[in-house]
């Protein structure tokens, strides 16, 4: 019997997974996994010139998200992560390929690698996808103020809402609870919370 319950946090950049992740740790006392952004030394220049640097770029990810992955499989309790090795690669590194940022050299390595590690981790036990349109993923990303998200397309993120939208279609690793992160306010509306919580607490 494993030890350890996982929920895996699912969304576009500013559909507040991380906010979410914050939420539910304070909640319930869990142990949270962030997505390792501050420590990626491409990420400042693809956003500059994604041809030259997605395959770096993702290549990184993928193997810090896999490390990281690791780790929380060794763990006991209920842990929460923000971001998940499968977005790595179904969204954003398939993304990048379809935009012809990645050659198809590069991304037969990149799902070589994918596969090989995919293949080795559990999956979650819950997984939440953040719903968020764009108009308000450019409303957060502004808010917030990430000098090198500041510049980030409107179609650039269209395509990884209509990406997300493609993957979850699919999706049969885990239980999905699907949250439209736009119109929730469970961080002030009792209403919110509360359901929040009762649809969280059936995979817990």
């Amino acid at each position: 019997m494993r030890k350890r319950k996982f929920i895996a946090i699912a969304g576009n950049i500013g559909a507040g997974k991380t906010e979410l992740t914050h939420f539910l740790c304070r909640k319930y006392g869990l142990t949270p996994f962030f997505e390792p952004n501050d420590a990626n030394p491409y990420l400042e220049e693809f956003y500059k010139d994604m041809k030259t640097w997605a395959f770096r770029s993702q290549v990184f990810f993928l193997a810090h998200k896999f490390r990281l992955h690791q780790e929380l499989d060794r763990q006991t309790g209920t842990l929460v992560q923000d971001r998940t090795l499968y977005e790595d690669a179904e969204i954003f590194a398939k993304n990048l390929h379809r935009q012809r940022f990645m050659d198809a050299r590069d991304w037969g390595l990149y799902l070589e690698l994918y596969g090989a590690m995919k293949a080795t981790l559990q999956p979650p036990d819950l997984m939440i996808y953040c719903r968020c349109p764009v108009r308000t993923l450019k409303a957060r990303i502004r808010l917030r103020g990430r000098a090198m998200e500041k510049d980030i397309p409107t179609r650039y993120l269209q395509r990884l809402n209509a990406l997300y939208e493609e993957w979850f279609e699919g999706y049969d690793l885990s239980p999905v609870l699907t949250l439209p992160t736009d119109k929730l306010d469970y961080l002030t509306n009792l209403v919110d919370r509360v359901d929040l919580f009762r649809q969280i607490e059936k995979h817990l």
